[in-house]
């Protein structure tokens, strides 16, 4: 999810002017064979639903049924099965609700953006009518208003290798969009809006309360789902188009079919404008597919370039995409659903008027892409290890944007001003630098700041200071055999960390413990510089350039508890140039030289290859002041403020 970046995107600036391309005009619509080969399937495929669903297009009521078939893989028998129902989490009393109240959020309630997914009945085949066992719980906070859980306890368990089959009727009322997914004038996008069972994993049920901060988790498998819509509306989905058939009053209903995906949302509108493209990857073609809306039309080659960028440069460094499409959802203006990723479908986000250097459309394409990698396919438990996939995501964004569009200004390139993705995604976590670790469950962050900020921000930053450590290729190397080895298995934190060891071939531990499981901050600063001469007491002394000696002498502090070596460059005033190396265990070190020459300048990490230290402003030091600094600290204030005043005039 990225619909977060656009407002600290206005706001952060920096120096360094270049261009951006134009980008291509999308190929008009043409059919693309699929990119799924036949044979096995991908996943372990633990569910299957089938749901025949019918939108009420006034009411934004969809009436459904659901059979979802159960395979027991878990190697014990199965009584109890939790269930999500997340749209019950735009209730007011709910605890969704509740975690935005408590972040100090004062918009107004209003019965629009009431959302409801209400059973009407429930049955276990061979079992029974379980309607009265349906209990309502609240594992993560006891919230009794909360009814985004509930659970059922079947008469009789089911056996380690069998199946269960559960049919469920069930009416959701989709919300006016407040995040993630509803209703804005005649636009659609359903997410979450079926009964969904937990996941089993690490030896028990997995099924959280909806949380303001977190996102979803649940099993592989296969989707059919018949759909009714209005003739005239436009749909796109997780899975493919099989078949449309138009029904005598006025509906049309689709057959669509998604495999080897954990969840199905679906989206429709009927003012959409379709573009299509296709791709070629190692498994064969993909087919784009963009739906935008009539007021960003002329944007639609902006969304298509940036998806094809991202698909080449994930096949190439990551491993390849095996779905035959993908779909781009421009939302409604006004909706909240921008920057939000299903399997095979995610939302884009941008305005009628996107200056051609403020990369937001390319940024929230590829950022929603790759989670079809690190969420869709990885899978991992986004309730608890959300940095797995919005850390990780974070920083697969910053190298493919910096690849695409240039390091250092990939994510704004305007007005003779740059701004590089890695630099705003340090930006995003260095006010919460010291709230939370990155290993904490979404609903427990002290805010939605520091979710953000911890889990996007520090994330990618972590792994970007990883890459000083090991080595850019290697790190790369890692996440390729992460993805490759844990596609479609629910990995866990340790998963990840120790295929980083076993691949760099290095104990990261002494890293990974203070960047990963810790809130300690990492700052390093050159607190003083000393040069004198050996012979300052004599009372007839002539400084020569060159002939002097000096006694110089330059200390390094580590302001934080983060400990992590460093380097340090120190230049003298006859054009040398040493590099110090230190651990950075003790508090401080002192550098000491004696040379005919002065030290000038002393700067910690001169590669910049630890951008996770905090304060890069006292990484260095000069030996006399500098009064080109302060002239230079006025104009770019002054560019900044001139910035902020045209986007400002801009958005009014």
């Amino acid at each position: 999810m990225a619909r977060r970046l656009l407002c600290a995107a206005l706001c952060a600036v920096l120096l360094l002017p270049a261009g951006v391309a134009a980008p291509p005009t999308p190929r008009p619509a043409q059919t693309v064979p699929s990119a799924t080969a036949p044979g096995a399937p991908l996943s372990e495929r633990v569910v299957a639903y089938q749901m025949d669903a019918r939108l009420d297009a006034q009411k934004k009521i969809i009436t459904a049924t659901e059979i979802l078939t159960y395979r027991n893989l878990t190697g014990q028998s199965l009584q109890e099965f939790p269930f999500h129902l997340y749209l019950n989490g735009f209730q007011p009393e709910s605890s969704f609700f509740r975690e935005i109240r408590r972040r100090g959020s004062s918009g107004p309630w209003e019965e629009k953006h009431r959302g409801s997914i209400d059973i009407k009945s429930f049955e276990v085949v061979g079992q029974g009518d379980l309607m009265a066992a349906i209990k309502f719980m609240q594992p993560d906070d006891g919230n009794p208003n909360d009814k985004t859980v509930f659970q059922v306890r079947l008469p009789k368990p089911i056996p380690p290798g069998a199946s269960v089959e559960f049919r469920i009727a069930f009416q959701s009322k989709l919300p006016e969009t407040v995040a993630r997914t509803g209703y804005m004038r005649e636009f659609i996008f359903a997410a979450q809006w079926f009964p969904k069972v937990g996941v089993w994993w690490r030896g028990a049920w997995n099924c959280h309360q909806f949380h303001s901060t977190t996102e979803f988790f649940a099993d592989f498998g296969t989707y059919d789902v018949k759909l009714t819509v209005p003739q005239n509306y436009i749909v796109g989905s997780s899975g493919e188009e099989l078949s449309s058939m138009t029904n005598p009053d006025g509906t049309k209903t689709l057959t669509l079919r998604g495999e080897d995906i954990h969840d199905f949302a679906w989206t429709a509108d009927p003012n959409f404008r379709v573009f299509e493209d296709s791709w070629t990857g190692s498994a064969g073609a993909v087919k784009i597919r963009v739906l935008m809306q009539p007021d960003h039309e002329s944007q639609a080659a902006r969304y298509v370039q940036a998806q094809k960028g991202t698909l080449d440069r994930f096949e190439r460094w990551y491993g390849p995409y095996p779905y035959n499409r993908i779909t781009v959802v421009d939302p409604a203006r006004g909706s909240a659903a921008g920057g939000m990723e299903y399997p095979t479908l995610f939302t884009g986000d941008t305005y009628w008027l996107m200056p051609a250097g403020l990369l937001i459309p390319e940024v929230v394409v590829e950022h929603e892409f790759g989670h079809q990698y690190w969420y869709g396919m990885v899978a991992s438990n986004e309730f608890e290890d959300a940095w797995l996939d919005e850390g990780i995501n974070s920083y697969t964004e910053v190298k493919i944007m910096d690849s695409l569009y240039g390091a250092g200004r990939s994510f704004f390139n305007q007005w003779g001003l740059a701004l590089g993705d890695a630099d705003f995604q340090r930006l995003m976590y260095q006010g919460v630098a010291d709230t939370d670790p990155m290993v904490r469950s979404g609903w427990q962050f002290m805010s939605g700041g520091a979710y953000g900020g911890i889990t996007y921000g520090k994330t990618a930053t972590v792994l970007l200071t990883l890459e000083g450590l090991i080595g850019e290729e290697t790190l790369r190397r890692a996440l390729n055999t992460y993805f490759q080895r844990y596609r479609f298995k629910h990995p866990t934190e340790e998963d990840f960390l120790k295929t980083v060891e076993e691949v760099s071939s290095q104990n990261l531990r002494w890293y990974f413990d203070q960047a990963v499981y810790s809130t300690q901050v990492l700052d390093y600063s050159v607190d003083r510089i000393l040069s004198d001469p050996v012979e300052w007491f004599a009372e007839k002394r002539e400084e020569k350039k060159g002939v002097t000696l000096y006694r110089s002498h330059v200390v390094v502090r580590r302001l934080g508890d983060f400990i992590f070596p460093v380097e340090v460059e120190i230049k003298f005033d006859n054009g040398e140039t040493l590099r110090e190396k230190w651990d950075g265990k003790d508090r401080w070190t002192r550098f000491s030289y004696e040379k005919k020459a002065r030290v000038i300048s002393a700067t910690v990490d001169p590669g910049r290859k630890v951008p996770l230290d905090h304060n890069l402003f006292n990484n260095s030091r000069t030996l006399e002041p500098n009064p080109q600094a302060t002239r230079k600290i006025a104009n770019v204030w002054r560019v900044v403020v001139q910035m902020l005043a045209q986007v400002f005039a801009w958005l009014a």
